[in-house]
């Protein structure tokens, strides 16, 4: 098997100024974020006039790590870290589902696109926002909500399973 060199590679995702100013070049890029947590707050719906309505709900990430000097080994004190992620569902057919059977508390799978944007708070402060906008295309149109319930699984003197 042949490998491609890397400067091939490379140099379909890279344009020289020389294309760019000979002719209108468009380039391709990606904005795209997966995110798996806890809803923090039941999801609400609101709407702007004039503008679709939205779903909104709040989503907590953790990231755990382990701290000392014996790493390798596993020892030390754990660490974790929360980040809270505010989503927002435009598409019909998906922000009607979220709004419905999504809950505080329930295990989420969300993938979209970060955005940001400002606002005008209560006090007429500007202010900045980090959103994720999730299910915006059909092939990434993901919102999941994981039910984990305990099972018993048994067998009986068969071997079949039994629940």
């Amino acid at each position: 098997m042949f490998r491609r060199p890397v400067f091939q590679v490379l140099h379909q995702f890279v344009r020289h100024e020389s294309e760019v100013a000979s002719s209108l070049v468009l380039e391709r890029s990606l904005n795209r974020v997966q995110l798996l947590g806890r809803v923090g707050q039941d999801p609400v719906m609101r709407q702007v006039e004039g503008k679709n309505p939205v779903t909104i709900f709040s989503l907590a990430t953790n990231e755990m790590w382990r701290s000392g000097e014996n790493e390798a080994y596993q020892m030390g004190d754990v660490s974790q870290k929360t980040t809270w992620h505010r989503i927002s569902v435009f598409r019909p057919g998906l922000r009607d589902v979220a709004y419905q059977y999504v809950k505080k508390g329930s295990r989420v799978y969300v993938e979209g696109k970060v955005d940001y944007g400002e606002y005008t708070d209560k006090n007429n402060v500007r202010r900045q926002a980090t959103t994720i906008i999730a299910g915006l295309y059909p092939w990434h149109m993901e919102v999941r909500t994981y039910i984990c319930q305990p099972t018993s699984i048994a067998h009986d003197n068969t071997g079949s399973l039994i629940h």
